[in-house]
């Protein structure tokens, strides 16, 4: 039973909180104080705690008053996440959760204050929508996990219909236009001016494939058309492989089996994100653009950067897609003055202008989202698109489907028609919006592209 007991001008109550302090053996006692309680209000007070004591909801202030900053030193520890993830969780915890709460008891946060706090953190210049939603969505998760700890007895973050109410605001979409072969090829002719050879097929490929960023960074030539499947290291997946692909009807395959990512700055090989590894059937002047690229180094990796170091290492977006997808100014001679000198530069790559394209301005990224694009506009089954794209299908829908050959063979139709269509409109002309002349052995594929689909429309 609880016990009252007057401290100057304060009523206290006592309850023990039926643990054993395993140093000493002795219970463990808790208590609280007011100067506006009588000893009936304290007394009551204390029933209350111990009931929650035997109902086992009872939160001890000792344990609720762990300061946040010492509760976020901790708690990453606590997850298994990959390493951008983690990397991203204590960036925030930093940036904008332990500044805020940091000399806060984790039990004294209260819902109110959350609300707060979200209002105020929205309207953060430094923080944009999606990052907003990321820094509340791993503050949830902290809370929920201080509620197992027993440090809380709730979550401070609405849930369910209370976290939808107030004001409806439309989550605003990205703009988007739908993916055009016309603008991909132009891209395709920025990124051979720019990068050369693996320019252009990097981009067609990532168009065609749909394939991540950092899954062509990684794209090695033992997984890549026209080694794999013969060149797998894996004997059990290429015998699988070689009996699916290379039966009657031979169908040009790249393995996505890893991806390039940075760790502690040393560049790695990662699984594809959420272990999305997968097979992509891949049209046939695909095919042919990824055997003339291989065939001009021995290089184990397939793309590689401007002066041959790993992609994964140049900031790709700044360096590379910006000025392919933006254009840029020909390089130019400029003056400087160095070491007290006025010198005459003139840049050792030099380049010509490189056009803007329907592109400028938006996300690399934006590739994929056509590619999926392309192939519901195909109308090709929902599971095939999804196990395409490195996506699963929850549910029954998931469980019972399965990519079947057949609908391997229909992709790669269609999407080789796709192409051919495109050729056979520009005709002898695909080449002219090309700031640079295509070299010979380019030149001399395009020639045969431009016939092959002549003879289509016949």
């Amino acid at each position: 039973m609880p016990w009252i007991e007057w401290r100057g001008r304060s009523c206290r109550v006592r309850w023990d909180t039926g643990r054993v302090d395993p140093e000493t053996g002795k219970p463990i006692y808790d208590s609280k104080s007011s100067m506006d309680w009588t000893e009936d209000e304290a007394y009551n007070y204390g029933l209350d705690r111990e009931s929650d004591i035997r109902n086992d909801r009872y939160i001890s202030r000792r344990d609720g008053s762990v300061l946040m900053r010492d509760y976020c030193r901790t708690w990453p520890e606590t997850l298994e996440v990959g390493h951008l993830r983690d990397k991203a969780i204590r960036s925030m915890l930093r940036l904008y959760i332990v500044p805020r709460w940091g000399e806060t008891a984790v039990g004294d946060i209260k819902p109110s204050a959350y609300r707060t706090w979200k209002k105020q953190l929205k309207a953060l210049p430094s923080v944009g929508e999606k990052y907003g939603e990321e820094i509340l969505t791993v503050f949830s998760m902290l809370m929920d996990d201080a509620v197992d700890d027993e440090l809380r007895q709730s979550s401070p973050v609405p849930k369910g219909k209370k976290r939808r109410r107030g004001k409806y605001r439309k989550k605003p979409r990205e703009k988007k236009r739908e993916m055009r072969m016309e603008d991909v090829h132009q891209l395709a002719l920025n990124a051979l001016t720019f990068w050369g050879l693996p320019g252009y097929v990097f981009v067609l490929t990532m168009s065609f494939t749909g394939m991540r960023p950092a899954e062509l960074y990684a794209l090695r030539r033992e997984f890549c058309h026209p080694a794999w499947p013969d060149a797998d290291p894996d004997a059990e997946r290429r015998v699988e492989s070689l009996g699916r692909y290379a039966g009657e009807r031979r169908m040009p395959v790249i393995r996505v089996q890893w991806q390039h990512q940075r760790e502690e700055g040393e560049p790695k090989l990662f699984p594809p994100k959420y272990e999305s590894y997968r097979d992509l059937v891949i049209p046939p002047f695909l095919a042919e653009l990824l055997e003339l690229l291989l065939a001009s180094s021995q290089d184990e990796w397939v793309f590689r950067s401007v002066n041959g170091s790993l992609l994964v290492n140049a900031n790709f977006t700044y360096h590379y897609w910006r000025p392919i997808a933006d254009g840029r100014l020909a390089s130019g001679v400029f003056e400087r003055v160095r070491l007290g000198q006025r010198q005459t530069v003139v840049s050792r790559r030099p380049l010509p202008e490189i056009p803007a394209t329907a592109y400028a301005g938006k996300r690399l990224y934006l590739l994929r989202h056509g590619h999926k694009e392309w192939l519901d506009e195909d109308g090709h089954s929902r599971i095939a698109v999804e196990t395409r794209m490195g996506h699963e299908i929850a549910g029954v829908e998931g469980l019972y489907a399965n990519v079947t050959t057949a609908m391997e063979q229909r992709i790669m139709d269609t999407l080789q028609q796709r192409w051919l269509r495109f050729v056979r409109s520009v005709g002898p002309d695909m080449a002219a919006a090309s700031p640079i002349s295509l070299p010979s052995d380019l030149r001399d594929w395009v020639k045969a592209q431009v016939k092959a689909a002549e003879g289509l429309g016949r």
